[in-house]
């Protein structure tokens, strides 16, 4: 009998034209869900008869509670080679290999800098009033050219939003709990003095930081409060990095000029969410590593680790 293999969320339902299963074949049975399971025990009766699961990023937790009701499961691959909502300890507890994949930071700095450039240029509703027999110009557009981006957080991402600004013409800052002047000066940017110095003077800020004890929370009401009534905000990172309540609350009000999200405190998003009807947000559905090349490398890579694993030599542990 064959092994099944679920590949989770699967929205676009393209898991298994993105790359090349036939190596499994006879082996493998590969079963993908286009729906999401928005509890634990409906996650749990789909994936009882599965001995491998395939799942996308962060988007499904893998708790102890959920580990200990899968007894079939002996793999569980996710893409990308960090992730945080997985319980090794259970995984290993329950005898469930745990590997990841390659990825690549691109697609969410250019997600980034879509959201952006559609806060800066009123790209949504211009392109809705053409459309719509609406108004012929009805936006002014902020300029990019000569104003300052502030950049929480300087890893591998922001690093290459700052390259793509300052081709822009922008003034870049950066500032996170750890980073120093010269590896500021590394990627050509300054390095704020602190995080609020780079809130009340940036034009648009942009968040590209990991989620954890130091950064939950990291902008609260008090740090909403230091932006400019100018100011856009970008979020492609980790929706805790925000106070979303605070943050919907200064759209409504007008306390800043728009802003810019890929990740929520819920996802998918219930259809009754007030993001979904916040006014001066661009919202994007989770999309940052939604691409061709990186849809390719994760299931690729996920062939590959089920032929590692099957063969007794898995690769690309994680834990």
């Amino acid at each position: 009998m064959s092994l099944r293999c679920a590949v989770l969320d699967d929205f676009q339902q393209v898991a298994t034209t993105a790359a090349d299963w036939g190596p499994l074949k006879g082996q493998v049975e590969i079963v993908s869900f286009p729906e999401h399971f928005a509890t634990e025990d409906g996650l749990a009766a789909a994936l009882a008869d599965f001995d491998i699961v395939v799942t996308l990023r962060e988007r499904v937790a893998f708790p102890a509670s959920l580990l200990d009701r899968l007894p079939r499961l002996r793999l569980l691959i996710a893409s990308g080679m960090r992730n945080s909502v997985i319980d090794y300890a259970a995984a290993e507890r329950n005898g469930v290999t745990v590997c990841g994949t390659a990825s690549t930071s691109t697609p969410p700095v250019e997600l980034t800098w879509a959201l952006l450039l559609g806060l800066a240029r009123g790209i949504v509703t211009e392109n809705t009033a053409l459309r719509s027999g609406g108004p012929w110009q009805s936006t002014v557009g902020a300029d990019l050219h000569g104003q300052t981006l502030g950049l929480l957080g300087l890893g591998k991402i922001g690093s290459r939003v700052a390259q793509v600004a300052l081709a822009f013409g922008m003034d870049v800052q950066a500032w996170s709990q750890n980073l120093t002047d010269e590896r500021a000066a590394e990627v050509g940017v300054r390095r704020a003095s602190s995080k609020e110095e780079l809130l009340s003077t940036s034009d648009f800020v942009s968040l590209h930081l990991v989620l954890g004890d130091r950064t939950r929370g990291l902008l609260g009401p008090a740090e909403l409060a230091l932006l400019k009534p100018t100011a856009y905000l970008v979020n492609t990172s980790r929706a805790g990095l925000i106070d979303q309540d605070a943050l919907l609350d200064a759209l409504r009000e007008g306390r800043i000029a728009g802003a810019g999200l890929d990740v929520y405190d819920i996802e998918p998003l219930p259809v009754d969410h007030p993001v979904r009807t916040t006014p001066r947000l661009l919202a994007t559905p989770h999309l940052g590593y939604v691409s061709q090349n990186n849809y390719r490398t994760y299931y690729t890579h996920a062939v590959e680790d089920i032929q590692a694993y099957l063969a007794g030599a898995p690769v690309r542990l994680l834990g």
